[in-house]
Order: structure tokens, then sequence, then C-alpha cells
């Protein structure tokens, strides 16, 4: 090796390790700009409802591969066009609150144009591919669009403490997608699903919004521990959980396992709710309720497939 080839290779060196911090960057910018673990969590529900559908109309996977790709994509793009979409119009908000300065859309690594037009794009094509489901599926999807983003992101989270409620309504239909891809939704399984997504995301959101109480209340988000204070907070959790504890038994054809486990996630999440009544240490508290209902939709909704796989049908 002469002395004129070491530059050379200690340039490309550093070429090379600054390709992959701009890669890593980009990389951590979309993440946040699609919310990747909110969007993520939000898949499963579109995949059980898609299961079970086949499930109990005796359809089988593989001659409907076609449909669950139409349908996952589809509903992905939704979604993700919806989230990117609520970046795009909270970019004042996400300024404010420390959780969320990170977001491309406050550091300008992606311009808010950009950032508009991708959230469009993903949720026309989203809504089209849907279309090559059931109308139904891609009505239900629209639905959770519109909900999140005009009805929950424009219009109440700023103004009404009902946000939650109105938020909620989004992710609740998508097992619906997933259902009417197949079958029609009126009928059981799919209004209990809705059911309890609905409900779960309402104590789900209570414990980040106590989490993040002082940032909600310097961005001026009209959260309910904000508005209204942390015991009326504490008395909605643990009313809006109880509720959750007769809606397995409408499940009875998931079985017994189902029906036991989920009355147990039941049961612990009521008793780490009450807990905060007695609490000194209110964030801990929150954010013990936070992890414990991210795991609990994961269990559930994870369950719902397990116990109809073929070997335990």
């Amino acid at each position: 090796m002469t002395n004129n080839e070491i530059p050379s290779l200690q340039k490309d060196g550093k070429v090379t390790i600054l390709n992959q911090r701009n890669t890593t960057n980009i990389m951590n910018d979309l993440k946040l700009l699609f919310k990747a673990n909110v969007l993520i969590a939000n898949v499963l529900p579109v995949f059980a409802g898609f299961w079970l559908a086949l499930h109990f109309t005796n359809a089988s996977f593989t001659a409907h591969l076609d449909l669950f790709f139409l349908t996952i994509f589809g509903s992905t793009m939704v979604m993700a066009g919806a989230l990117v979409l609520n970046n795009w119009y909270d970019v004042d908000i996400d300024t404010v609150m420390d959780r969320t300065k990170g977001r491309p859309t406050v550091t300008g690594n992606i311009s808010l144009n950009a950032v508009l037009t991708i959230g469009i794009a993903l949720s026309i094509l989203g809504q089209i591919l849907l279309l090559f489901t059931t109308v139904e599926a891609a009505i239900y999807s629209f639905v959770g669009w519109f909900t999140y983003v005009i009805l929950y992101t424009m219009w109440s989270k700023r103004r009404y403490t009902i946000n939650t409620v109105i938020g909620s309504v989004s992710g609740a239909v998508t097992p619906l997608i997933g259902w009417t891809a197949i079958a029609p939704g009126f009928q059981r399984v799919p209004l209990i699903l809705f059911l309890i997504l609905f409900i779960f995301q309402m104590p789900h959101t209570f414990a980040i919004a106590v989490k993040k109480y002082k940032e909600y209340k310097a961005a001026g988000v009209a959260m309910l521990p904000v508005v209204r204070g942390l015991a009326v907070t504490k008395r909605q959790m643990v009313i809006y959980i109880a509720c959750l504890f007769p809606l397995p038994f409408f499940l009875t054809m998931l079985g017994n396992t189902f029906i036991v486990v989920a009355t147990l996630l039941n049961v612990g999440w009521l008793v780490v709710s009450i807990s905060g009544f007695f609490t000194k240490d209110d964030l801990k508290w929150a954010h013990v309720n936070f992890l414990y209902s991210v795991n609990y939709i994961t269990i559930l909704f994870l369950l719902m497939v397990i116990v109809t796989l073929p070997v335990f049908s």
C-alpha cells in the first residue's frame, strides 16, 4: 500500500460513516413521522378481525391471500396517512411538547408541504386498495380516517375533553376493517371487538395524559387531567376498565381459555387503576397503567388468534 492510497481509504471510510448516519437519521425521521409504534399496534386488530372472520365463516386463509394483502396494506396506508396528517396539523403543539420535539415536522427535516402530500397520497392509495376488498371495509376505513383527522385532530383535540372519546372511535374500527373484508360487519364478534377497543382506549389515553400532564397543559390540549384534574380522571379510568368486564362473556365462542385470561387481565388492570387513589407518585402510577394497557390489548388480540388456530379449534 502506497502513501497515496491511505488518504483515499480514510476519505472513503468517512463517506461511508456519513452515509450510515444519514440513513439512520432518515429512518428515524420516517419512524417518527409515521408514529411507527402506534401504526403497528393498529395493524394487529385489523389482522385479528380478518382472521376471526375466516374462522367463523369456515373460509380458507390461503384461498384469501389476495384479500389479506389488500386489507393489510390498504388499511396500513390509510392509518399511516392519517397519522402523517396529524403530525402535519399538530406541528405547533409538537413544538411545545418535549416528547414530540424530535418529529421531522418540528425539526424541519421534512417540509410541511411534503408531509401534507405524503399524508394525502397514502390516505387515497390505501382507500383505493380497500375498495378492491369490499365497500364495507373501505367505509369503515374512511370512518376511522375521518374521525381521527377531521373530528379529532382538527376539531376537538384543542377544544373539548371529549376528544378522547372521538379519537377512540378511529382506533376501534380497525377490527371491523379486517372482518368486513370477508363477511358483513353487523355481527356479534366484530361489534364486541369494536367495543373492547373503544373502551380500552379511554383509560389507555388517560394514562398517557397523566404522564404528560405538564406538556399537554403547556400546549393547551384539552385532555381530561388538564381540564378536570387527576381525581376525575382516576375515577373515569376505573369506570371504563370496569365496563370491559362483561365483554369477554359475549365471545364464548372463543372458548373458556380466552374468557378466563381476558377476565384475569381485566381484574389486574382494575387493581392497578384503583391503586391510583392511594399512590403518592401519580407519574409512576400512570406509567404502570400505560404499560399494562399496551400489554393488555396486545395479549388480548393475539389470544383471539391463538385460540382459533386449527390446532386449538
